[in-house]
């Protein structure tokens, strides 16, 4: 029988698109392997398949169901290895640039422009020899409970992450999603204990979802904010559920959430006028979304699975480009958020 990984370099060999990815918790992953290296979009969310759209909703793709070998199979964690880390210099002009940036959002809010703005940056590192398949494994390997993919298409992209945040689950009339923001770094203590600045920025998101969940969606219900460790980073997380209306759409769902404001702000046009048009690259499918859409496989019912696409990368020309974003309020203080970029980089650099 051939192997996974096998197949996968054949489809890197013919140059055909796939998907490989690995959902929290879960021992199984899934592969996507498609027979052509035609680029499908998606027209209204009733299309089967895997899907990846950017942040700011121009580009929707689709890796069809119908298009693609699927295979699901355990992999051998037994023989990943982890070089010895690293330092990376990080460049004193990045510093600033993304400082000035920070500031500048914060005086925003301070004129009541909005209340949030997530502001994010770019950084390069050289990477030589890539092997897209070992990277995934040492994804996985590390970051068992986020969503671990690698996608892969000619004409559109090499991107490859683990994200701990979902953006909406779907199965039949049911439907979930989490409020995710605050970020500190695991000191190996007990207890977490966290600021103003985080509890407040994390209730922004839960609020913002209740209230947008209340128009396509009843019995709409959420627990009280908890810590989660995602990596070597915690997080505050409430869990946000309800009964979708029948006469609401998965697309108009989706239009309602994304992009949420744990990746873009409050409110969310005018954060999101204020990104694209401060930020200085194109974020493309960073803080876009990703995942199976209307995918039935063998459980019977047809059900959606998506996610936010944090801590990811793009592989380019020998390059990894890395994007690390950071949540803004008015008690921001640009170097601490410098930090917490740096902190937040460190998810992906440890596997390159």
């Amino acid at each position: 029988m051939e192997t996974i990984e096998r197949k996968i370099q054949n489809q890197l060999e013919k140059n055909l698109p796939f998907v490989l990815y690995s959902k929290p918790n879960s021992e199984e992953t899934t592969v996507f392997l498609q027979h052509n290296d035609s680029v499908f979009e998606i027209n209204d969310f009733g299309e089967k398949g895997f899907v990846l759209a950017s942040f700011d909703g121009s580009k929707t793709y689709l890796i069809p169901e119908n298009e693609s070998e699927i295979a699901h199979f355990v992999l051998d964690k037994t023989e990943i290895q982890f070089s010895p880390k690293k330092d990376t210099l990080l460049d004193a002009v990045s510093k600033t640039d993304f400082e000035i940036l920070v500031a500048k959002g914060v005086q925003a809010i301070k004129e009541e422009h909005f209340k949030k703005v997530v502001l994010s940056r770019t950084e390069q590192v050289e990477v030589t020899n890539f092997d897209m398949f070992e990277t995934f494994k040492k994804l996985v390997n590390l970051y068992p409970t986020a969503f671990v993919y690698c996608f892969y298409h000619p004409k559109i992209g090499n991107w490859i992450g683990a994200t701990p945040e979902q953006l909406l689950k779907v199965s039949e009339n049911k439907l979930g999603t989490i409020s995710l923001a605050g970020t500190q770094k695991d000191t190996g203590s007990s207890e977490i204990i966290w600021g103003e600045k985080e509890k407040e920025e994390q209730q922004f998101v839960t609020d913002y979802l209740v209230e947008r969940l209340k128009k396509v969606a009843s019995a709409v219900q959420f627990t009280k904010p908890y810590s989660i460790k995602a990596g070597t980073i915690w997080h505050i997380k409430t869990d946000v559920s309800g009964v979708l209306n029948s006469d609401s759409s998965l697309e108009k769902v989706i239009k309602l959430l994304h992009p949420t404001p744990a990746v873009c702000g409050l409110p969310k046009e005018v954060a999101k006028e204020f990104i694209l048009k401060n930020e200085p690259y194109d974020r493309s499918f960073y803080t876009g979304f990703l995942g199976e859409l209307n995918c039935s496989f063998a459980k019977g019912t047809i059900s959606s699975d998506l996610f936010v696409n944090l801590r990811c990368m793009q592989i380019k020309d020998s390059q990894a480009h890395l994007y690390i974003g950071c949540g803004i309020t008015k008690d921001s203080n640009p170097e601490k958020e410098w930090e917490e970029s740096v902190n937040k980089s460190m998810t992906m650099k440890k596997v390159l």
